[in-house]
């Protein structure tokens, strides 16, 4: 039988990799911050866990469940893309969703890093335009979307179970930090709040924006 996991250096190369650039943009100081990059650590342990190390998900719907994959390698790598397995599609459209998820992920890194680049430049100033303009939490927004792309890519029991978990725990420290940015901007933050959405921006509000600018230009 084909047994395609055990590459833990690769593990640990990609948690590495994904904790820096997390660390890197989201900059956790209080001990309420760090505690929520310990939520995102241990979503990316698992998952990479999972995706190269030790095939848990596959393990119990196998073994405990007694299960059977409908595919005769259940444990060869392309195959432990359990929801391209479970949908019965070919090999070519595993990779196909597996790069769905990856466009999500580039996407929530670059709205990451954007964000950070304004807040970088604000030097302690109230920021409010794009993508600040959108959405009060620009950095959380990709960190959603970094997940959400990592489900799609490789979804697990562990990390479905775990991915509410770390949404309610950056929704709450969002909430915490607003708290601190109210006492120091005062109304002109909640102003600027009950205009824009936290984490999700109104399409709507952006296509009337882009509409308006093209009038103008024209």
């Amino acid at each position: 039988m084909v047994y395609e996991y055990g590459f833990w250096p690769i593990v640990v190369i990609n948690v590495a990799i994904f904790l820096l650039f997390a660390i890197s943009f989201l900059k956790p100081r209080k001990k309420f911050e760090w505690r929520s990059m310990g939520v995102f650590s241990a979503f990316i342990v698992a998952l990479f866990t999972e995706m190269y190390g030790f095939p848990l998900t596959i393990y119990i719907l196998t073994s405990y469940f007694g299960y059977q994959l409908p595919v005769f390698q259940p444990f060869s790598h392309v195959n432990g893309h359990l929801l391209g397995t479970l949908l019965g599609v070919s090999e070519n459209m595993k990779i196909v969703i597996c790069q769905i998820g990856s466009i999500f992920m580039g996407a929530g890194i670059g709205i990451m890093g954007w964000g950070w680049w304004f807040i970088h430049k604000a030097d302690g100033e109230l920021v409010t335009t794009v993508p600040y303009k959108y959405v009060r939490h620009p950095q959380y927004t990709g960190l959603f979307l970094v997940t959400i792309g990592m489900l799609i890519q490789w979804p697990t029991i562990i990390t479905l179970v775990m991915w509410p978990v770390l949404t309610l725990s950056y929704i709450r420290l969002a909430k915490k930090e607003e708290k601190i940015v109210i006492e120091e901007f005062g109304e002109k933050y909640l102003d600027y709040r009950s205009n824009t959405p936290a984490f999700f921006p109104n399409l709507r509000q952006i296509f009337t924006n882009t509409k308006a600018g093209d009038n103008i230009e024209g």
